[in-house]
């Protein structure tokens, strides 16, 4: 496992290979240009939940960022010191395993997950006191606190109407966080930014306003989105 730094300077070396800017890696991740330059600058540590964002956008894997596993190098290393005949036989098991790996057909992975109401992407919705609800999920369940259905379209690309979102509790958020808060009685799913313009409630999808923090308004949070 990398450390930090390591973690930071692979994903430099590599957004300035691909000639991106930080605005434009900021905006392809769905993160705050602010938060991302605490990263790059060492004052804020990477969020490793985040890591599958960043390699997609820079054309890694996210076990190459973190240095989990075993890399290609290592591999060729330990393959050049093998004989000729020891060569052969590795070359002939990897080519077995890999037939063996393109007939495995991967079935989806069925689970039941509790799920607490909904929280609008647009308008608002009421959740606090509901029952959950056990409902089948196609996929991987995250380590969560209890997971809610998006209503609405004002968080897309990002989630989709009633795609089932899942979250861990929180009382305080980093700005560029995805987060499900109660806002004046009513819950969402919003992207929590606090910047010099203030602290807000927005949603990715621009037709929608922004939900302004301040003292006319009561806001809290119920935790932070696992993306």
């Amino acid at each position: 496992m990398r450390t930090n730094q390591e973690i930071i300077s692979i994903l430099k070396d590599r957004t300035n290979e691909k000639n991106i800017s930080m605005s434009e890696l900021a905006r392809q991740v769905d993160m705050a240009k602010s938060a991302i330059s605490r990263y790059f600058n060492g004052t804020r540590e990477f969020p490793l939940n985040r890591v599958n964002d960043f390699a997609k956008v820079l054309g890694l894997t996210p076990e190459y960022i973190l240095g989990v596993g075993v890399s290609h190098n290592e591999l060729i290393s330990v393959y050049e010191k093998l004989n000729p005949t020891r060569q052969t036989n590795v070359y002939n098991y990897a080519n077995d395993q890999l037939e063996e790996q393109n007939k495995v057909v991967q079935m989806p992975t069925t689970n039941t997950v509790k799920v607490y109401g909904a929280v609008s992407a647009g308008t608002g919705e009421y959740m606090v006191d509901n029952q959950p609800e056990e409902v089948d999920y196609s996929g991987t369940v995250p380590e969560h606190d209890f997971a809610v259905t998006v209503n609405g379209d004002s968080m897309t690309p990002l989630f989709d109407d009633k795609q089932i979102i899942f979250v861990k509790k929180a009382q305080e958020a980093r700005s560029g966080q995805i987060v499900i808060a109660e806002y004046d009685g009513q819950a969402y799913v919003k992207k929590f930014v606090a910047d010099d313009n203030g602290c807000r409630l927005v949603s990715l999808n621009k037709k929608y306003h922004d939900l302004p923090i301040d003292e006319e308004h009561e806001m809290s949070l119920f935790g932070i989105v696992v993306l």
